[in-house]
């Protein structure tokens, strides 16, 4: 007759290969919920600082000087005729994109009409600045 206890195994989880894999995702999931926050504005607007330009590649510049006066790629136009003049540019380029250049002085009332107009459209519009020096 056997008198002698059974050993009885030791059952061991070894998790040391696991903290690596929490630590990339949890990394992961902060970065991705500060990036993803749904009370941020998406605003499309230039830098300044850096000094660099990027024009897309199909788009129409759209000016206004200091009298208030409209230009659709260094053409005058009036305010009235801007929304069919950019659309026979839309007709041409449907992702076309608007490169609003304004004067220091001129109201935000004037430059809210070519917003309106870019709105209307469903196009992106950019207003342009000159970098810092």
């Amino acid at each position: 007759m056997n008198l002698r206890k059974r050993k009885k195994g030791n059952v061991e989880v070894h998790t040391s290969a696991l903290n690596d894999i929490m630590f990339f995702l949890l990394l992961f999931f902060l970065l991705a919920s500060a990036v993803v926050n749904p009370s941020v504005v998406k605003l499309l607007l230039p830098k300044s600082d850096s000094g660099q330009q990027s024009t897309a590649k199909k788009a129409v510049t759209i000016s206004i000087d200091e009298n208030i006066n409209f230009f659709v790629d260094k053409k005058p136009t009036s305010l009235e005729n801007l929304k069919p003049e950019i659309e026979r540019y839309q007709q041409l380029a449907p992702d076309l994109t608007i490169i609003l250049n304004v004067a220091k002085n001129v109201p935000a009332e004037n430059i809210m009409q070519a917003y309106d107009v870019a709105n209307q459209l469903k196009l992106k519009l950019v207003l342009a600045v000159d970098p810092k020096k």
